[in-house]
């Protein structure tokens, strides 16, 4: 019989630290696809960005030293300093639906509450269902719908580019940082 995963209570929380950057970015770019959507991973330089800011909302949870999940948050969202963000978050594999997603949010948003948040803003791609459901039970509401709109400008050789266009490709999370990104 396998192991089972520990529960998110049994698991360590921990700051966000140097050591834990490359594994963020593997767990990240392993449960985003990155392939339908190039800006839901993020860069090493803007995960390391996220160890500057002061009164930290950004926490791995810990399995010994695996990383079974983490949350990257920022308090100002916009021009607004008074209102956090939940940037991004991902939960390994082997332990979703074990509440390691929900702790996280959790602690997330009380870090940010902490430091002077009134709100905690995050945004969810509207296919990703499993995440929407994510925010609901921890108190998120939704207030805007955003469309993303995208003109391809040129068709490759082997027509590849028609599954970045397909509107039925999955999709997965869309963050306001992820897309200045691209910009």
């Amino acid at each position: 019989m396998a192991d089972v995963p520990p529960t998110a209570e049994e698991l360590t929380l921990r700051p966000l630290g140097f050591d834990h950057l490359a594994a963020v970015l593997d767990l990240g770019h392993r449960v985003y696809d990155t392939d339908a959507m190039p800006y839901t991973g993020w860069s090493l330089s803007a995960v390391a960005g996220h160890l500057d800011a002061p009164d930290s909302a950004c926490l791995v949870m810990l399995d010994g030293d695996r990383v079974a999940g983490f949350v990257l948050g920022s308090l100002s969202f916009e021009q607004r300093a008074d209102w956090g963000y939940l940037e991004w978050i991902a939960v390994d594999p082997a332990y979703q639906g074990r509440g390691v997603a929900s702790r996280l949010v959790k602690e997330c948003c009380a870090r940010l509450a902490a430091a002077g948040a009134v709100c905690v803003v995050t945004d969810v791609e509207r296919r990703n269902t499993a995440s929407a459901e994510l925010m609901r039970r921890n108190g998120f509401a939704e207030e805007a719908t955003v469309s993303l709109f995208v003109r391809a400008l040129a068709e490759s050789a082997d027509n590849g580019s028609a599954r970045a266009r397909d509107a039925s490709a999955p999709r997965r999370h869309l963050t306001r940082a992820a897309a200045e990104r691209v910009r």
